[in-house]
């Protein structure tokens, strides 16, 4: 991987030897089969936009579908919106986005290659964390969203999320150790710091780096396969 500009200052903050990958990784959304039974992508954001089947719409500005590539091969997943992402009804804006956009500079993604989205499609008030009942009620929006991407792998991002989507409640310096699955295909999925915990603890960047690596070097395999499968 050639470092750009952003991607060097990034390395550099965190203080660490910067890491070469062998090659770069192949665009994503590329040879991926096509059937699915269900909603279209258009209508599911529809269905979003009007769902009403928890309290939160009752306090939502906007639902947060999310952004980016819908043939991604890698899905970031949250826990929520918060207040700037109700305001806008993107996912992760302000200070915590734009340290997710640099951090998947840093293994050479930009925000448009990959889809980010969260559990929730609403903000729950005063950015409180998720009810069981509400993540149960819009838990089945995310995996129809994954269903139309067919990721390759998921990154989660928070203690919050990786609870919900592996069903495991351990400290998330355990979870992060280690790839999961998710859902009934079974999609692997890796686990790192929320951006906004790592703005309040910069201290743990370089483990979220590792984390990213992880992510960086799982996608290149699965691209190394298809292509000796492909041959």
């Amino acid at each position: 991987m050639v470092m750009n500009l952003i991607q060097r200052t990034y390395i550099e903050a965190l203080k660490i030897t910067p890491w070469q990958a062998r090659q770069e990784i192949s665009e994503p959304g590329e040879d991926k089969p096509t059937t699915h039974y269900g909603p279209d992508w258009q209508q599911l954001k529809e269905m979003i936009s009007n769902c009403k089947k928890c309290a939160l719409h009752e306090s939502r500005i906007n639902t947060v579908f999310g952004s980016g590539n819908p043939s991604a091969d890698l899905v970031i997943v949250g826990e929520a919106p918060g207040a700037n992402e109700d305001r806008q009804g993107m996912p992760f804006v302000g200070r915590a986005g734009q340290l997710l956009t640099k951090m998947l500079t840093a293994i050479g993604y930009q925000r448009e290659q990959v889809f980010i989205c969260n559990v929730l499609k609403c903000r729950p008030p005063n950015n409180r964390d998720p009810k069981a009942v509400e993540v149960k009620t819009c838990t089945p929006y995310l995996e129809q969203q994954l269903a139309h991407i067919k990721p390759k792998c998921l990154l989660a991002v928070g203690r919050v999320a990786a609870h919900y989507l592996i069903g495991i409640e351990k400290p998330l310096n355990r979870l992060r150790t280690q790839k999961w699955q998710f859902g009934r295909e079974n999609i692997p999925l890796f686990i790192t710091y929320h951006p906004a915990y790592l703005l309040r603890n910069p201290r743990d960047k370089s483990k979220a780096f590792l984390d990213l690596l992880k992510v960086q070097n799982f996608l290149k395999n699965c691209d190394d396969i298809n292509v000796i499968n492909n041959s």
